[in-house]
């Protein structure tokens, strides 16, 4: 992770990082949790947070997938399980984090899916949760800055 990033955003990174493993193995929230406290990297994020939103994805996973199903153009299964993960942290924040604008959330999927994602993933993950977040985020997303 660079160094100029924040907590918020070393958070995120390895949450990335956690729902990545629970799509390979299954993991619940709880052995999931143990795993990443126990990781040195845990002491610099925000512990809340990351136990939140880890317990929101997994416990909201069937909403979740039918909000990737109706914006996504190709079956969740022929998603990367990087970009998957990447995509339901931010579903997760533009659906229930409204104190963090759309645009945070944008880019910080850009920048995971950079450093996490296949060479072009960045793209996809963009485009998906902006059309996430022109519906989800309507008031926000429609107040356009002026050039």
């Amino acid at each position: 992770m660079p160094a100029d990033v924040g907590k918020r955003g070393r958070t995120r990174g390895l949450l990335v990082q956690a729902l990545y493993q629970w799509q390979l193995t299954g993991h619940d929230t709880a052995e999931l949790g143990t795993q990443f406290r126990d990781r040195a990297e845990f002491a610099r994020v925000d512990g809340e947070l990351f136990a939140e939103l880890l317990h929101d994805i997994i416990d909201r996973q069937a909403a979740l997938d039918q909000l990737v199903d109706r914006w996504a153009d190709r079956p969740r299964d022929q998603l990367d399980p990087v970009e998957l993960a990447i995509i339901y942290l931010g579903l997760a924040e533009l659906s229930r984090h409204l104190e963090t604008p759309y645009r945070v959330v944008l880019n910080e999927a850009v920048r995971l899916a950079r450093s996490f994602g296949a060479e072009d993933g960045h793209k996809y993950v963009n485009a998906l949760l902006d059309r996430a977040a022109a519906e989800l985020r309507q008031a926000e997303y429609g107040v356009r800055r002026s050039p």
